[in-house]
């Protein structure tokens, strides 16, 4: 379950200095220019007075003001997730690299639409507490997906399924089984833009039994495991 990000490289090599970075509101805008828009954000400080009162107007309709998701609508659960794969993530749909027209319409926004916004907003989830009662599956195929997961996917996941290093590698644990599920279709299906063909293609390669099990077992995942959490510059605190 690899979740490869082409050409991103290292994450901040001191190249940038753009206080602000907007993409255009082409169709599609190009790999690198998302590449870019990522890398101008994620080297900007977080402004804390901003990032509650942004995430309160902005996202709490759809993922609640704990940032625990809505099972009932596949919304996921962002809080604890890792600050640099939201910033990612925001740059994704603002640049249309992944599909889904109501964060199309939430990144447009021009409070959303700057990637200062990203920055708060992603600094601000990566700090809530996860979500200690998310949705499971059945259990039936929980042993098979637990092996799949700690064989394939742990590498980059890691073994607490709580994201590589950088950061740019999602925490999975946690999450909701029925968005897991729905994003490993989206993901075999090559429906999400953002990430390498052999991904896709392992995806691809699973079937239902498998799909089910994988997400069963990671949503049953809470362990705090180990801690990623980063000061920045500004003191700033991250995960």
């Amino acid at each position: 379950m690899r979740a490869f990000n082409r050409n991103l490289g290292t994450l901040i090599l001191g190249l940038l200095t753009i206080d602000s970075w907007v993409l255009m509101p082409a169709a599609h805008a190009s790999e690198e220019s998302v590449d870019q828009a990522t890398k101008a954000a994620l080297a900007l400080d977080a402004k804390p007075k901003h990032r509650r009162s942004l995430y309160s107007a902005q996202c709490v309709s759809c993922h609640g003001r704990a940032g625990f998701g809505d099972r009932s609508r596949s919304i996921p659960a962002l809080a604890g997730q890792r600050f640099a794969y939201i910033v990612r993530q925001l740059a994704n749909f603002s640049g249309d690299e992944r599909e889904n027209d109501t964060m199309h319409h939430v990144v447009s926004r021009r409070d959303v639409h700057a990637t200062q916004s990203w920055a708060d907003i992603a600094a601000y989830v990566s700090r809530m507490p996860g979500n200690p009662a998310a949705e499971t599956g059945d259990g039936s195929h929980l042993a098979l997906g637990r092996g799949i997961f700690h064989e394939q996917c742990s590498s980059c996941h890691q073994a607490d399924a709580g994201g590589d290093h950088d950061g740019l590698v999602p925490a999975l644990k946690g999450q909701h089984y029925s968005y897991l599920v729905g994003q490993l279709h989206q993901l075999a299906a090559d429906r999400r833009h953002n990430v390498d063909q052999d991904l896709q293609r392992f995806l691809h390669s699973f079937d239902e039994q498998e799909i089910e099990g994988v997400a069963d077992y990671l949503s049953r995942q809470h362990a705090l495991g180990k801690s990623h959490q980063v000061m920045r510059e500004n003191g700033t605190v991250v995960n």
